[in-house]
């Protein structure tokens, strides 16, 4: 019998969302230990200190705050963890943006502690996924960290992510408008996940339930998130784009929307562009290589247009089209050891470029047509 692999769910433990989980995080500390060390975005550390590390103490417990560093390197990973051990810390606690949270999943996995995961923007999906970036002490990309399992807590408070800037939320929601249409391509050619297994149908269901959120609530959350208020709407988007788009994209499985993405990585114009945005134009490119029901496509730009975000390489940045740049781009996305192979058809650099091609046509047109 040849044995086929197999097919996986991953997911945080817990997922908890609501408002002033700040002072609240005692309650979620103490189901996995009673000394935390926590991992702090240098913006929100005196915060920490008056509201969680008092929280914490006030509950009989042990905590300490300490300001990352802005760099998630083995250097910093090494320094937070010696002293997490000099601390006798049992929790590691991460809040701030997605570097921090990176260098928390690194610490936590190195020095095998329990971890609470606290995001202060919801630009990607990252902090619900078994996966760290690595940086080199230039602050390039050095390596991928893949671990053994997801946070045990993430805790999404939408009164600080309303607080966040517009462009990161609206961030979030680009890479979370792909999750569905990369993980029913990769479902559908039996592809491989982000836990390198086979798609399981779970995951398609988060992904689907993902996009519906979102389509469904981008308006009234922009409206929340513009006028820095936690609404029903905003707390849905939330859910959304941290919880179920991290889910689905990790047991679902991602397509050429993010091996667009990386290809993407290449053009310097384009090195200011938020992880999101480019998923946007990768998801349009997508679907021109798809040829997607046309009500699709027109449903992926309304809420592209809706978010305020780009849907043209010019909105993107991109001062000049050269198509040597461009059919790199499409060459990388190609690398068999990216997602492009998830879909249920084969193409080449060739038909990527074309696509791309199209779609930013199809971005322009629309944006043409909907002027004011």
């Amino acid at each position: 019998m040849v044995e086929k692999t197999p097919r996986t769910v991953s997911a945080p433990k817990k997922f908890i969302i609501g408002t002033g989980l700040l002072a609240q995080l005692h309650d979620f500390v103490k189901d996995f230990g009673d000394n935390a060390f926590i991992i702090s975005d240098e913006f929100f550390v005196e915060r920490v200190e008056k509201e969680s590390v008092a929280g914490l103490e006030k509950a009989g417990l042990k905590g300490k705050a300490e300001k990352f560093q802005r760099e998630c390197t083995d250097a910093e990973i090494k320094r937070l963890g010696e002293l997490a051990k000099a601390q006798g810390a049992n929790v590691i606690v991460g809040i701030g943006g997605g570097k921090t949270l990176d260098t928390s999943k690194a610490v936590a996995h190195y020095y095998k502690l329990p971890l609470i995961l606290y995001p202060t923007i919801a630009s990607t999906d990252a902090p619900c996924i078994a996966l760290a970036v690595i940086y080199t002490e230039k602050g390039e990309f050095d390596r991928y960290l893949f671990l053994p399992q997801n946070p045990d807590v993430v805790v999404a408070d939408t009164g600080v992510i309303a607080g966040a800037p517009v462009r990161f939320f609206a961030a979030g929601i680009g890479d979370a408008l792909s999750t569905y249409f990369e993980a029913r391509a990769c479902y559908n050619s039996d592809g491989v996940n982000l836990s390198c297994k086979r798609p399981s149908r779970t995951g398609l269901g988060l992904a689907r339930m993902c996009y519906d959120l979102v389509c469904q609530n981008v308006d009234l959350a922009m409206d929340a998130v513009r006028n820095k208020v936690p609404t029903r709407a905003l707390e849905e988007m939330v859910e959304a784009t941290i919880y179920l788009s991290g889910t689905g994209a990790e047991t679902g499985g991602l397509a050429a929307a993010h091996a667009v993405h990386n290809g993407m990585t290449v053009i310097e114009d384009l090195h200011h562009a938020q992880h999101g945005e480019k998923v946007v134009f990768g998801l349009l490119t997508q679907l021109v290589l798809e040829n997607a029901p046309k009500e699709e496509i027109e449903e992926v730009l309304r809420v592209v247009r809706s978010a305020g975000l780009p849907m043209t390489l010019k909105e993107l940045g991109v001062k000049e089209f050269v198509e040597a740049d461009w059919r790199k781009v499409a060459e990388i996305a190609c690398d068999k050891n990216d997602t492009m192979g998830n879909l249920p058809f084969k193409v080449t650099p060739d038909d990527v470029y074309h696509a791309m091609v199209a779609a930013n046509a199809l971005g322009e047109r629309y944006r043409a047509a909907h002027q004011g």
